[in-house]
């Protein structure tokens, strides 16, 4: 690329879990990075820069640059001063097109932390060739969906041995509250689940020529005896990458299935959990219904410091690699925010600065960054552990 005006904008900065991500930045970025924050007001980025200041005085010196996702030139303008984009402004389905567009035609780098089926489908039918051809790095999915679920799979696919069938189930637990940006997002994943399934037949099936065998496999809701658990599938993006990125990399081996699961401790809970997203299904479906859900919570929320410092997350997976059981664990704090902010900036620092895979196009975060971000995230406190520890068997 021709030298940028930046190395990294973060657009979206005045959102909440933009804030966060700014936040982060500003006590983690290397002193000598080029970063700027990008939005529709130049005076409320404004007031995250003075925020930002009181963190660390050196972002005074923060550029500020004025953008809208929906007009196209301001994107283009932004995709064209940085080396690297973040994107934190969701919906991504209504906002998140033009710029991921803009970027792929420059060559520009891209992150975001969408969790939603039909962008991130959009993104590969889309504008997978143009980045390709510019050399652009577009990776969907940089935050909890589906960071510790994509990069989990691939750290336990490295704790087995090569060449071998592979199976391994996920199972997930978290204790968070949602912000509002995230319950809107989720709804109208939800009311457009039709106009996903359209586009994802229109891509059809991934042909593959090499031999290999990549599938889901199919359980469903069961006692877990290993984990004293109840199992229920967990229908969200992260299979999908998850799948992707085993197709993509040959070190999943020559049969390799995956089955994602939410951990419960209780059958109550199992049919609690069930009937409500059930009803949000339902609801987010017709209008009137789907205004009153997206009433519930304002976009600018988002939960307090205090509720996120108790909020955590945990996912085993388990393994049987040519007959040999694998167990590992990923664990960390809030996943929702705290955590988020912190995977999505990692992310794109590595893009940035490590020595990453030489790789173009719609990418997942274990294609595209692999071992080099498994490493940042253990150094930045996450956790990846080879097999469960005592005190997570016992008080998990």
């Amino acid at each position: 690329m021709p030298e940028t005006q930046y190395d990294l904008v973060l657009f979206g900065a005045t959102g909440f879990t933009g804030g966060l991500t700014a936040e982060y930045l500003a006590r983690h970025a290397p002193a000598d990075l080029r970063w700027a924050l990008a939005g529709r007001s130049v005076r409320k980025l404004a007031d995250v820069k003075r925020r930002l200041a009181r963190i660390n005085p050196r972002c005074e010196s923060l550029g500020l640059v004025q953008a809208d996702s929906h007009d196209a030139e301001s994107l283009a303008k932004l995709a064209g001063s940085t080396r690297l984009v973040i994107s934190t402004v969701g919906p991504y389905i209504h906002h998140g097109a033009a710029l991921v567009a803009a970027c792929a035609a420059q060559g520009t780098d891209y992150v975001d932390l969408t969790g939603e089926p039909e962008f991130v489908e959009l993104c590969l039918q889309k504008f997978d060739s143009a980045a390709r051809a510019s050399g652009a790095r577009i990776v969907n999915c940089c935050g909890f969906d589906s960071i510790p679920h994509d990069l989990g799979v691939l750290y336990t696919v490295l704790q087995c041995p090569p060449g071998v069938p592979i199976r391994i189930r996920g199972f997930v637990r978290v204790s968070m509250r949602i912000s509002g940006g995230t319950w809107h997002s989720a709804i109208h994943a939800f009311s457009r689940m039709r106009h996903y399934v359209r586009l994802r037949r229109q891509r059809g099936a991934t042909p593959r020529g090499d031999g290999r065998r990549i599938k889901p496999l199919m359980q469903g809701v069961h006692y877990e005896p290993q984990l004293r658990k109840w199992a229920v599938p967990f229908p969200t993006i992260d299979p999908q990458v998850i799948l992707r990125s085993a197709r993509a990399l040959e070190r999943y081996g020559p049969d390799f299935g995956y089955a994602h699961y939410l951990e419960l401790r209780r059958l109550p809970a199992v049919f609690a959990t069930a009937a409500g997203a059930s009803t949000l299904f339902t609801l987010a479906q017709f209008g009137p219904t789907r205004r009153w859900l997206l009433s519930r919570k304002s976009p600018g929320e988002g939960p307090s410091r205090q509720r996120r410092a108790r909020s955590w997350f945990r996912i085993r997976f388990m393994a049987n690699a040519g007959g040999q059981p694998i167990r590992t664990q990923i664990s960390g704090g809030d996943p929702g925010y705290d955590e988020t902010a912190k995977m999505l900036s990692e992310s794109a620092l590595c893009l940035l600065l490590d020595d990453t895979p030489a790789v173009a196009g719609v990418l997942t975060p274990a294609v595209a960054m692999g071992e080099p971000l498994i490493e940042r995230l253990q150094a930045a406190g996450m956790r990846f552990e080879p097999q469960w520890t005592r005190r997570m068997e016992t008080t998990g």
